[in-house]
């Protein structure tokens, strides 16, 4: 073979192989791109009761929910309508309770992890010593175990988080163990935080339950910058987002809407609370830390 055509066939070859290559490499960024490691339901603010049809419409929300076919749901708290007044009674707070048990029958087959919110504690009970009292009688009735843990899936590791203390705050001795259990990750773990008030809220301004231990948590989070992705919350009833240091903060609104009421004059439609309206969120996880979340409408 002459020398040119030697070198003209070799260059043929080599630019044969470097597209294919290349098309490789585009094929396997798409494959990644398209294919989450986890789907995550985010359901958050339910306020479950017997009233104005609220069992039947929370039903009819969690088939929706079920559509997606999440990995599991994650669920940011105020399961009950509330427990926490001074007038609430016992009856009334096992009333509550066991509907929840009840609702949740359509999504028994996923596993759900809970956060403990401001309205499912009963602090109106008769003494500290009953055992309906305060945040461990909630523990029981959601099913988790304790008022703050972790756990792992396919390589992302989330932590739920406990902030019914003075001031929504984390007490010494979850703070402690939070700082434990991201030291104790591999470096670049993807990490989600799930609590029931907001740690950092573009809505804070306007509508209270941020927590007051933010800019600790901030400094905690920006130590472990490699690891902490996401941190989720309820709450406000309100949907936000904001991004801080690499973090993305999303407050996922609420389920329940405006209380499962049609509101009031102020909002922006039936069923909302202020601008937001009544929904759950569904996010897709990807195995180097990225993240999608996307807040979806639902109908009361």
């Amino acid at each position: 073979m002459k020398r040119r055509n030697f070198i003209q066939n070799l260059s043929l070859t080599t630019a044969a192989i470097t597209t294919a290559q290349i098309s490789k490499a585009a094929e396997t960024a798409s494959f990644k791109k398209s294919s989450p490691v986890l789907t995550v339901a985010h359901i958050t603010d339910v306020h479950i009761r017997p009233d104005e049809d609220v069992p039947a419409r929370y039903k009819k929300c969690l088939e929706a929910v079920k559509k997606h076919k999440p990995d599991f749901i994650l669920n940011g708290g105020d399961s009950i309508h509330d427990a926490s007044y001074d007038n609430v009674k016992r009856e009334r707070v096992t009333e509550l309770w066991d509907l929840w048990d009840d609702c949740c029958k359509p999504i028994q087959q996923y596993e759900m992890y809970s956060c403990i919110g401001n309205h499912d504690i009963w602090w109106a009970a008769p003494s500290k010593e009953d055992e309906m009292y305060g945040v461990n009688y909630v523990t029981k009735r959601l099913k988790i175990p304790n008022r703050y843990y972790s756990f792992s899936k396919k390589g992302w590791h989330f932590i739920v988080l406990d902030g019914n203390n003075k001031g929504i705050t984390l007490d010494e001795e979850q703070l402690r163990w939070l700082e434990n259990d991201l030291n104790s990750l591999a470096a670049n773990t993807p990490v989600l935080l799930m609590s029931h008030y907001p740690i950092l809220t573009v809505t804070g301004s306007w509508e209270g339950g941020q927590h007051g231990d933010h800019k600790q948590l901030k400094q905690l989070f920006y130590k472990h910058k490699d690891k902490v992705k996401v941190c989720l919350s309820g709450h406000q009833h309100l949907l936000d987002r904001a991004w801080y240091n690499d973090v993305h903060y999303f407050c996922n609104g609420a389920m329940s809407g405006f209380w499962w009421g049609k509101g009031d004059t102020k909002s922006a439609a039936p069923y909302y609370y202020q601008e937001t309206a009544p929904g759950y969120a569904i996010l897709k996880l990807y195995a180097d830390g990225s993240v999608e979340n996307e807040y979806i409408e639902h109908k009361l």
